[in-house]
């Protein structure tokens, strides 16, 4: 091994001392000195040296890289002090090649909306032409906004610790964690709002689901949630059938199937019937229902004197059947290659 540092040494001086011009010694900086250079690949081969022999191996090394710095240096100075008028002569020096500045300019790139900031906008357009207005909140919430206030019970498994990411000691009084729910914006313009309020808010959840085509540990949702005197499903289905026909195309239809959520009564699942590949079919993209008396208690509103619906969807899933994109962490990789065929 010890031998092997000698013999490149012996190379490297003799490949410096040919060099002439600044463009091969930037190629002799790239083949010897440079992240996967020669002085770098010693360096990978440290791992097989005897232990005896490892301090003296890394030593030599270090000294080797050392010296073809420095000579690297001399030889650099002493390339620029070369005559200036041959260097402008051939148009090359040491700030390279002279640019002409008649030429052409390289056109630069046009860019987009991400998939996801696209379908997001595409939603708050639909729901803002039925007159819902955008509202926000923070994404680092506490237990109350998350579960308590939405009717979720103490031992819910909603609420364990493997299903959250929890910032702070999770059997402590109110702990913090990052939503995994739009719904907590819900609760936070009830506490602020007094009714009739007709709002519709977008943004990122966080739940430790393990990564495959279908889930992901950050995703998107969409909440929506109108309350008024005398609200009824009626007024839910027709909201709904109207955003999935604006979505999806005047073909499209909704159907809702019964079910189950701690903040909604009754409660159901949303199927829009789209066409996928050629044929109709129905797609579940999110829950929805009439707000549970309890939460409008937890927020101070009379239930005998107010209604309302709420409805939640998944931005990736809606994303992900509007472009045919079969796996939801392409979403997240970033290739460009991926992003310009949108």
């Amino acid at each position: 091994m010890l031998e092997r540092i000698e013999q490149l040494e012996q190379e490297a001086e003799s490949a410096l001392a040919k060099v002439s011009a600044s463009e091969e010694l930037e190629a002799f900086r790239v083949r010897y000195l440079g992240p996967k250079g020669a002085i770098k690949g010693l360096m990978g081969l440290l791992k097989d040296v005897p232990r005896e022999q490892k301090p003296a191996f890394g030593q030599k090394a270090n000294g080797l890289r050392q010296k073809l710095e420095s000579a690297l240096e001399e030889r650099r100075q002493a390339l620029g002090g070369g005559s200036a008028s041959r260097g402008e002569a051939s148009g090359k020096g040491r700030r390279g090649p002279m640019i002409d500045i008649t030429e052409p300019g390289i056109p630069a790139g046009l860019g987009r909306r991400h998939i996801i900031t696209r379908t997001i906008n595409d939603l708050l357009e639909v729901f803002g032409r039925m007159g819902f207005d955008v509202a926000t909140g923070p994404e680092v919430e506490d237990e109350w906004h998350n579960f308590t206030a939405l009717n979720i019970p103490p031992r819910h498994p909603a609420r364990d610790p493997l299903e959250n990411y929890y910032l702070t000691d999770p059997d402590g009084a109110n702990p913090f964690l990052l939503r995994s729910q739009t719904s907590t914006i819900q609760i936070r313009v009830m506490e602020k709002t007094r009714p009739p309020i007709r709002v519709v808010a977008t943004g990122r959840v966080y739940r430790p689901d393990e990564h495959d085509a279908t889930h992901y540990s950050m995703f998107h949702q969409v909440e929506g949630l109108y309350v008024d005197r005398k609200v009824s499903m009626v007024d839910l289905k027709t909201t709904l059938i109207q955003f999935a026909r604006a979505m999806f195309g005047a073909e499209a239809d909704v159907k809702l199937v019964p079910s189950y959520f701690p903040f909604t009564e009754p409660s159901a699942e949303l199927y829009v019937k789209i066409e996928l590949g050629g044929k109709w079919q129905w797609m579940e993209i999110g829950g929805c229902g009439m707000v549970d008396p309890a939460v409008f208690e937890a927020v101070g509103y009379d239930p005998e004197e107010w209604s309302g619906f709420a409805f939640g969807l998944g931005i990736e899933r809606l994303a992900m059947r509007k472009y045919n994109i079969p796996d939801i962490r392409w979403l997240f990789e970033n290739d460009v290659r991926f992003l310009k065929s949108f």
